[in-house]
């Protein structure tokens, strides 16, 4: 079994989570420079098992697609095409960021570090990625 690795992926910079190789704990990776992001994943999944890509899917509130998919989706078909072998699903990442933040607010994370964008980036990642790994645990269970 391999991992799953969770893709916040952003014009910039791109958050990333993995799981564990048994697929139990979510972790946050990195950030890249998104620019640089298709050749870190080749480098990554040639040192790593992944079987799954989740790949956040950027919504309004009311359901229609963001400005940003723009960019995500041919980010999307171009992992698609490098990675033919492996999954990749899209998820919901609605509120992520805003829950990430939340989250850093809570930790105690001083406000200086809170500026880092790229911790951001990871948590939302990771947030993703458990929202995924629920979603997948409460099917086995039905």
């Amino acid at each position: 079994m391999g991992r799953i690795l969770a893709i916040d992926y952003g014009e910039k910079r791109t958050g990333l989570a993995v799981t564990d190789p048994v697929r139990i704990i979510a972790t946050a990776l990195t950030t890249v420079a998104t620019p640089t992001l298709l050749q870190f994943l080749k480098d990554y999944c040639a040192r790593e098992q992944v079987d799954i890509f989740v790949v956040g899917k950027a919504m309004h509130m009311d359901g229609r697609p963001s400005e940003s998919m723009q960019y995500i989706e041919p980010f999307v078909e171009e992992l698609k095409k490098m990675f033919p072998e492996k999954e990749v699903v899209r998820i919901d990442e609605r509120f992520t960021s805003k829950i990430a933040f939340q989250t850093m607010i809570d930790s105690g994370l001083k406000k200086k570090d809170r500026r880092n964008k790229g911790t951001i980036d990871q948590i939302a990642a990771t947030i993703m990625l458990q929202d995924y790994m629920r979603t997948i645990n409460n099917k086995k269970k039905i």
